[in-house]
């Protein structure tokens, strides 16, 4: 063999991210259940990526065995009814870790339902949007204290050391999402006294001043990336 000789590098099958999420979860070298992975995820992951349905688990259970990537067998007990675990194959935890080391950094995709109720203020009244984002304000503490929680519980674990981290970095993340959150409401205001300026028909509807001039900003922001570039 030459010493010049390239060796290829190592491959991962093109699945979606869901399927490589219950391929982790079964690298932490334990056997699942379906159900086991469900309630792992809205524990763990489902804090800042996934939380599926048990239907979905079971999904990407017999897909990733039918690839040979994750394997079964069935358990027994006198007077306990029967089930199935799932553990990673040689394959499955190579192809995983590969995936995690060389898929491209991808931008996370956020779809946040309550900025989108703010989005169409002008078709709600101010109080109404303080009280949608005073009740999402309420969502997010219950979720960062239950994050903290779980991290704080997960310590006992040497292997669990990353997933700690991930815990942490989630009540980090709910945090900021409140401090965001709080200062709408200073926000909600200063927009309903500009959009106290906009101009209606006679059946109500918005009428813009300048109609399609969204294009214009789309131009105008169009061409500032190509004199950054």
């Amino acid at each position: 063999m030459s010493d010049h000789e390239e060796f290829a590098e190592p491959s991962y099958p093109s699945l979606p991210a869901t399927s490589w999420a219950v391929l982790g979860m079964l690298s932490f070298g334990e056997e699942l259940s379906g159900n086991d992975l469900k309630k792992w995820a809205d524990w763990s992951i489902g804090f800042f990526y996934w939380s599926p349905s048990v239907s979905q688990v079971y999904g990407e259970l017999k897909k990733l065995e039918n690839m040979g990537l994750v394997e079964s067998r069935a358990i027994v007990e006198a007077g306990v009814r029967g089930r199935r675990v799932y553990s990673v194959t040689a394959a499955g935890k190579a192809a995983v870790a590969t995936w995690s080391r060389q898929a491209p950094v991808e931008i996370p995709v956020l779809k946040h339902g309550v900025m989108l109720r703010m989005w169409l203020g002008h078709l709600n009244d101010p109080e109404h949007l303080k009280a949608l984002v005073r009740a999402h304000i309420d969502n997010m503490t219950e979720l960062r204290d239950r994050a903290a929680l779980h991290a704080e519980h997960s310590s006992r674990e040497p292997g669990w050391a990353f997933p700690r981290m991930s815990l942490r970095w989630a009540v980090r993340y709910f945090d900021a999402e409140i401090e965001l959150s709080r200062g709408l409401f200073d926000e909600i205001d200063e927009a309903a006294q500009q959009f106290e300026r906009a101009r209606f028909t006679g059946a109500g509807a918005l009428a813009p001043l300048e109609p399609g001039s969204w294009r214009s900003v789309e131009e105008i922001v169009e061409g500032l990336q190509r004199a950054g570039d």
